[in-house]
């Protein structure tokens, strides 16, 4: 498919999106029409998320150290992702925090311009290792502490005072959270996805992060309804959604119309399922940025 099919395909599915979100809107007169507004922008290194259109993430992808620092110096040349993930789980020694601690101070120095975040995503929610929780919270601990970075990804269903310690450790350090749950499998009831949001924000996240692999169109849909549900009614955090695998495509490209202030690119090997090469993402958002300019 050329990318310009791409992209009228994209922006029919976003109508059907706009279709069913506005149906069901109508049994609830509560339910504001107004363009999505999560509240005030989260500026990082002079980068607004939130504002504009949304930001792209790379992740790292590579097992060994060496490796990921020469990805991360030619991203850090590259106008097209705004936040290098620095993938944890992918590396080989990914749970030697002390090897962890000097490699992130080394990739922060190399990214003056660019937002670093941190995952350890486990093999419970799709990563490539299992951790159990006391050392995965111990690693962070050590992250926090010794380490550089912008950015902690906390994945919201690890136990609750664990989380809650994290987030605490993260804000005095001067660090954003990203609180985050994945679903491979399947994708959760409108209801559900806005109900996990919503506890994210209230546990204490800076910004709301939540995946899911669709079986179907009509979960692509839900799940963009669900982001501008809860933009529109509930945010006051930027929000990270999307939908998994090829099908899940359009929801990477939906944020500035549904309220999802960042989505995922990837530059050589992704790092999940349906990723769009970054160089494309970027010039997509765009030329929807500008549209949606023009109709404003």
């Amino acid at each position: 498919m050329q990318r310009r099919d791409f992209i009228g395909a994209g922006s029919a599915m976003i109508a059907l999106a706009l279709i069913s979100h506005s149906a069901s809107a109508q049994a609830d007169n509560s339910f504001s029409p107004s363009p999505p507004s999560p509240g005030d922008p989260l500026i990082i290194k002079n980068i607004a998320i939130g504002q504009g259109q949304p930001k792209v993430i790379v992740s790292t992808t590579a097992a060994d150290s060496e490796t990921v620092k020469t990805f991360v110096q030619a991203q850090a040349k590259t106008t097209d992702s705004s936040v290098i993930e620095l993938r944890l789980d992918l590396l080989k020694n990914g749970k030697d925090a002390a090897a962890m601690v000097r490699l992130t101070q080394e990739l922060y120095a190399m990214l003056p311009n660019k937002i670093l975040l941190v995952t350890f995503r486990t093999q419970a929610e799709g990563g490539k290792q299992a951790i159990d929780d006391e050392r995965y919270a111990a690693l962070y601990r050590q992250l926090l502490s010794e380490g550089k970075l912008d950015l902690l990804d906390i994945e919201m269903y690890r136990p609750a005072p664990q989380v809650e310690q994290l987030i605490a450790l993260a804000h005095r350090q001067g660090v954003r959270v990203i609180l985050s749950s994945h679903d491979f499998k399947k994708t959760p009831s409108q209801a559900e996805i806005v109900s996990r949001l919503r506890q994210q924000q209230a546990m204490g996240a800076d910004i709301l992060k939540m995946a899911a692999m669709p079986n179907d169109p009509g979960d692509v849909i839900r799940m963009m309804s669900a982001t501008l549900e809860m933009v529109q009614r509930y945010a006051k955090r930027p929000l990270l959604t999307m939908s998994m695998g090829g099908m899940g495509a359009l929801s990477r490209l939906s944020g500035e119309l549904t309220g999802s202030a960042l989505t995922f690119g990837m530059a050589g090997s992704a790092s999940a399922p349906g990723q769009l090469e970054a160089r494309d993402l970027n010039q997509a958002l765009a030329l929807l940025h500008h549209a949606l300019a023009e109709s404003s």
